[in-house]
């Protein structure tokens, strides 16, 4: 049996923009919430010191600091659960992974089944929240719901089985449609609805999506899904099911809440509107953007004429790599190429560093943008839609020079 258990004490609820006191049992302190300390850092169980919004459900972010390397620890790696309920405990000795639906032959999988039976796959992928950077439009208009900024995002190894492979273990009926995902967290009201969400069928039997067990070498941990994640690379962290229990192929689409209402932007070329606008049309979000955010320096750091600092981040997108990251000292005037670390897949964070050297005194604006090999050039700012969903304006710091 293994089981993650005892996390435990009080904290906050947070629901689409709105704040309410509550005893429940996940930050390590029992504190009175002070606005003005809010959000606060706190630890839990496997976890370094994390941004926590939300602690039923708990709502993590990843400091900004550790995006100056490519790969995220995972005791630092951002925490994200939709539904209040989420497993404290699991046993293995009893959970399954259970295929039904439209297959010649339901099938129910033990954790040891998976690793038994399927050829072990690993990549690095981005998990990112399709919030992640929402407080940024607030220069325009802020949307309702958790106002990360930059860290409900993260980069790890991910090893599991091909998704495909367990699917066709199965036998997936050639008039199927839909593969649906649910896991083990539930709702805590009977109007509140469970998460399931489903994939078109040929992204999941032709695609390299996996069922992971393992993330950085080790056991996916409870808060981050355990014991099983599916993983959706290049796509935002929403189509990401953590806790997998039940997979279900469907031979029509599965219309719901979460396929239906949440998680939809403005289906135009900017995915956005007007603040304040309605799209006229929408659709569910899926391939992440180009983006690059910078992990060091720290904003406002001082340093000394002649002194040089190394600047440094990440880059991603939604698969096509990046090209280059590029930097700008004078607001956006001009650029200069900035080196890139090792490439770790297609869908993996790309390092990137420059060495600057400052010759005068005064506050320096440093301004960093991606470009993917498909050409596509992270934006100055980014578009606003409702959800506050996107968000991949340039990411910038400034240094102070004595």
């Amino acid at each position: 049996m293994d089981s993650r258990r005892d996390f435990l004490k009080k904290g906050i609820l947070f629901a689409l923009g709105s704040v309410a006191l509550r005893n429940v049992s996940f930050a390590e302190e029992s504190n009175v919430i002070d606005f003005k300390d809010y959000p606060k850092m706190v630890k839990y169980p496997g976890k370094t010191s994390l941004i926590m919004y939300s602690d039923r459900p708990p709502l993590l972010e990843t400091p900004r600091s550790y995006f100056a390397s490519a790969v995220t620890p995972n005791e630092a790696f951002f925490v994200r659960w939709h539904l209040a309920n989420i497993p404290t405990e699991v046993n293995l000795k009893e959970w399954r992974l259970n295929i039904t639906g439209n297959v010649k032959k339901p099938v129910s999988l033990s954790l040891d089944d998976l690793k038994s039976m399927f050829e072990p796959v690993s990549y690095y992928a981005v998990l990112q929240c399709s919030g992640n950077g929402r407080s940024f439009f607030e220069n325009k208009q802020t949307p309702l719901g958790i106002q990360w900024k930059y860290g409900a995002m993260g980069n790890a190894l991910w090893t599991g089985v091909r998704l495909a492979d367990v699917l066709n273990y199965a036998g997936v009926k050639g008039d199927s449609v839909e593969v649906a995902f649910a896991g083990l967290d539930k709702a805590p009201y009977p109007e509140t609805p469970n998460v399931e969400r489903a994939l078109p069928v040929d992204k999941c039997l032709y695609e390299n999506l996996i069922l992971a067990y393992e993330m950085n070498g080790e056991p996916i941990s409870l808060l981050n899904g355990f014991p099983l994640r599916l993983i959706v690379p290049g796509w935002y962290a929403t189509h990401w099911i953590k806790s997998v229990t039940n997979i279900t192929v469907l031979n029509t689409e599965l219309k719901n809440f979460w396929m239906e209402k949440a998680y939809h932007i403005p289906d135009n070329a900017c995915h956005c509107v007007q603040p304040g606008e309605k799209p006229k049309k929408a659709r569910m979000i899926t391939e992440m953007n180009v983006k690059s955010v910078i992990g060091t320096p720290d904003d406002n750091t001082v340093v000394r004429v002649g002194e040089v600092v190394k600047i440094a981040g990440v880059a991603f997108d939604q698969g096509f790599g990046i090209k280059e990251v590029l930097i700008s000292f004078d607001g956006g005037k001009t650029w200069k190429e900035t080196g890139l670390g090792p490439d770790l897949g297609r869908y993996s964070f790309r390092e990137w560093f420059y060495y600057f050297r400052p010759t005068t005194k005064g506050n320096i604006k440093v301004m960093v943008r991606a470009v993917n090999k498909n050409g596509e050039t992270q934006p100055m700012e980014a578009g606003w839609n409702p959800g506050g969903y996107m968000w991949n304006g340039i990411d910038s710091v400034t240094i102070k020079v004595v």
